[in-house]
């Protein structure tokens, strides 16, 4: 491949083969919002027990949310809060929190990261667990948030009655909030991290 890095091992990388390497990662990264919203489709038709698929309980806390007056970034949060779902079943809003962090404000990240032990709130009593796991939380700046997402917008959207937003209408959300980082260790600024593309 003419247009490649040059090297086999990265310790023999060049500052050409780098920027070789960075100008693949600006349309690459470009693409995030759509494999994201690629992947919550899958979650569509996976009912797990519930009334609605977990793509539809996401739609459903995204449009509780919105409807609300929630602005887009903690929207498009709602939205994606449960995206790990298929592939960290044991550690879901880990995922979603990961996914997120480079894109929100540290509110809303702890708030996804969060929002799991929270949630438990409402069913861990039902599985021989703690339900009030949250209260190691109190005393943070963000334990009412965190508390009120699942209460209005997490907790309530298993209602198959319920008419929620379409994908779609999340879509212009979803590469507005993934359009530019606010922060990586690939972001170039005064202090470190390599310039791949990204923009501060």
């Amino acid at each position: 491949m003419a247009d490649s890095a040059r090297f086999t091992d990265m310790a023999d990388g060049t500052a050409e083969d780098w920027k070789i390497i960075g100008s693949h990662y600006k349309p690459f990264s470009a693409g995030l919002p759509d494999r994201l919203l690629a992947h919550l489709e899958l979650l569509g038709g996976d009912y797990g027990g519930f009334q609605v698929d977990r793509l539809e309980h996401s739609l459903q806390t995204a449009t509780r949310a919105h409807k609300a007056g929630e602005d887009e970034e903690y929207v498009v949060a709602a939205l994606l809060h449960d995206i790990g779902d298929l592939l960290c079943s044991y550690n879901h809003a880990d995922m979603a929190a990961t996914v997120l962090k480079p894109f929100v404000s540290e509110s809303n990240h702890w708030m996804v990261a969060q929002h799991g032990i929270f949630q438990g709130y409402y069913f861990f009593q039902h599985l021989g667990l703690d339900r009030d796991m949250r209260e190691q939380f109190r005393g943070h700046a963000d334990f009412e948030k965190t508390a009120i997402f699942c209460e209005r917008y997490d907790a309530p959207a298993f209602d198959p009655a319920y008419e929620s937003m379409k994908l779609d209408d999340f879509r212009p959300m979803v590469h507005r909030v993934f359009e530019k980082p606010k922060s990586s260790i690939y972001m170039a600024d005064a202090a470190q991290g390599m310039n791949l593309g990204i923009e501060a």
